[in-house]
C-alpha cells in the first residue's frame, strides 16, 4: 500500500532516425563558476585598538555593577517593606488582644 510503484525502465539503448543505435557521447567539460563575490558595503568598518576594547570593557563592567546595585536595592527595599509589615502586624494583633481583655 505505501510502497512506490516505479514506471519501468528502458533497457533498449536510444535509437537515431534511421533506426541505428545512438553512440553515447560524454558532455564537453564544464567549466566552474567562480564563486559569487561580497558586495561592497558603503559603511565604515569598526576597528578595535587595544585602548578601545580596555575602554568597552570597563564600560560594560560599569553598567553591570550599576545595574546590579539598582537590583540588589530594590530587593532591599522589598524585604524592609516586608519586615515592617509583619511587625506591624504583629503589634496590631497585640494591640487588639490585650483590648479585649481589658474589657
Amino acid at each position: 500500500m505505501f510502497t512506490p510503484k516505479y514506471p519501468p525502465q528502458d533497457t533498449a539503448p536510444p535509437v537515431n532516425a534511421t533506426g541505428a543505435p545512438t553512440v553515447a557521447r560524454h558532455p564537453a567539460p564544464v567549466q566552474p563558476t567562480p564563486p559569487p563575490v561580497a558586495p561592497v558595503s558603503n559603511r565604515p568598518t569598526v576597528q578595535l585598538t587595544p585602548g578601545s576594547a580596555l575602554a568597552l570593557a570597563a564600560g560594560g563592567g560599569a553598567v553591570v555593577l550599576v545595574v546590579g546595585a539598582v537590583l540588589v536595592s530594590m530587593l532591599l527595599a522589598v524585604a524592609i517593606t516586608g519586615v515592617s509589615i509583619a511587625v506591624v502586624g504583629v503589634v496590631l494583633r497585640l494591640l487588639v488582644k490585650d483590648l479585649n481583655n481589658h474589657r
